[in-house]
């Protein structure tokens, strides 16, 4: 799914005419006890339980694409296989989650699957979502539906008792301890199936969320959905500069790395447009690597630790190894943060035998808020 894919099925998230035919949930305590089941019909909620619980919808499809929502296809043999996850969350679908048997056996594979030290609440959603057709000038025809998307949405809400504190009790009209209550937090993870892909179902496929992009668990996606994660962000990032490092040796200087971070900047500036994250794959990083100034030798040395460490056929999200917002530059005991569309006011001197980082100067120069004189 793409990110105008996303907002469209995001976008029917609200209180009234939503599409949503069913909320089933299941409260789990801390030693993986289940609790409490609920199985309603989403409408007949109070008002307000309704509102918090769309609030909760929208949240499991939010973030950024490739970091926070991923993409995520079944492999062949999960399909295949009579107990595959696949077939298993198909049939939830087509149940509308009216079959407790189903629903049941999935809240136990979560249970075994997730690993949470408190209490939490899973939610699954049933929605029907006719699709309007679009017309040649971008708008939506809801009159002219051809297709439904049918689609279950799960998601994984933390449970954490409230703050101790005081509250004014109007009836005494005193100062009093208030009891605590056990809140349910926004998503933590999540997933939604089938994937709305091209604007129709795509039963192949499904788009999981992970509130903390850097901590998402890879066994527990693969435990219970039966596809597999890609490296969270965080570690796409520390392996691209851990490779980048080792490949280059001593030819990775500053003007080099300078030049990598300028081109990977350019491309995601240049796809900025373009509903879909910039993915590279490893031979979109060779030719990174290569109009950035790196040896040939070294580009062929990073090829083969790039298959041995993040895998042949495995792409990095761009924003995901990038740093868009900030060029730094530390050493032990100096860091130094630049515009990152001005890395060219920084450079690299050996001064009187001393190797040194300059910096041009303008004429407002502040050191801790203070203004300065320009040093000429």
């Amino acid at each position: 799914m793409n990110k105008t894919e996303i907002a469209e099925i995001k976008k029917i998230f609200k209180k009234d005419d939503n599409g949503i035919t069913r909320i089933c949930g299941c409260y789990v305590d801390a030693e993986k006890n289940k609790r409490l089941e609920l199985k309603e019909a989403f409408y007949s909620l109070p008002d307000e339980e309704m509102f918090k619980y769309v609030e909760i919808f929208r949240k499991t499809l939010s973030g950024t694409l490739g970091k926070n929502l991923i993409n995520m296809e079944f492999p062949l043999d999960e399909e295949t296989r009579e107990d595959g996850k696949q077939k298993l969350l198909y049939q939830l679908v087509k149940s509308g989650l009216q079959d407790a048997d189903l629903l049941g056996r999935f809240y136990d594979m979560i249970i075994d699957a997730y690993e949470y030290a408190g209490n939490y609440l899973i939610i699954f959603i049933h929605g029907a979502y006719d699709i309007p057709s679009v017309t040649a000038d971008g708008m939506e025809n809801f009159d002219a539906s051809d297709y439904v998307y049918d689609f279950v949405q799960c998601s994984i809400c933390p449970v954490k008792l409230s703050k101790a504190g005081l509250c004014y009790n109007p009836e005494k009209n005193n100062i009093e301890d208030y009891l605590r209550a056990w809140l349910v937090q926004p998503p933590e993870n999540g997933f939604l199936f089938p994937a709305f892909n091209d604007r129709n179902t795509d039963i192949h496929s499904l788009l999981y969320f992970a509130k903390n992009a850097d901590e998402a668990d890879i066994n527990f996606s693969f435990s219970l959905l039966g596809c597999t994660l890609p490296l969270p962000a965080k570690e796409q990032k520390e392996a691209f500069h851990a490779i980048v490092e080792e490949s280059l040796g001593n030819t990775c200087d500053y003007e080099v790395v300078k030049n990598i971070h300028d081109n990977l900047n350019e491309m995601i500036t240049e796809n900025k447009d373009n509903p879909e994250p910039l993915e590279l794959n490893r031979e979109d990083v060779k030719k990174l690597l290569s109009s950035s100034g790196v040896p040939g030798e070294k580009v062929e040395v990073f090829e083969k630790k790039f298959a041995e460490n993040i895998g042949e056929t495995q792409t990095l999200v761009a924003n995901n190894i990038a740093n868009t917002r900030k060029f730094e530059l530390k050493t032990p005991d100096v860091t130094i943060q630049v515009n990152p569309n001005r890395t060219d006011l920084v450079e690299t001197k050996v001064i009187d035998g001393v190797p040194c980082i300059v910096i041009e100067c303008s004429d407002q120069v502040e050191i801790n808020g203070i203004r300065v004189a320009n040093p000429t």
